[in-house]
């Protein structure tokens, strides 16, 4: 159950990564709103993971989901470069949390 808690907690780390852009500093209120319930969201699942999870498997993982959603996001939908190597260091932080998952309980 933990693992689910992370995942949840990784996607609503990218729900608010990208919620930032839209505020506009946090100058509008429907996106601030949507990015502090993410956030809320996204640290609650993290902390509930983190009661069976080891601290720096769980952060390593959580922030990897972050990291890989936000970039694959900011090609679709921001218009961000998709150049092979930064789409090649995004697969190099997959591998990275598939082998944390492999080596923890």
């Amino acid at each position: 159950m933990a693992w689910l808690y992370l995942l949840v907690a990784g996607l609503f780390e990218i729900g608010w990564a990208i919620g930032l852009k839209y505020t506009h500093g946090f100058t509008r209120l429907l996106p601030t709103l949507f990015t502090l319930a993410s956030m809320i969201v996204s640290l609650g699942m993290l902390g509930l993971a983190l009661k069976s999870l080891p601290v720096g498997t769980a952060y390593a993982v959580w922030t990897g989901i972050g990291t890989i959603g936000t970039a694959i996001l900011g090609i679709v939908l921001l218009g961000e470069s998709a150049a092979v190597l930064r789409l090649a260091c995004i697969g190099l932080i997959v591998a990275g949390i598939v082998g944390l998952k492999l080596v923890s309980p």
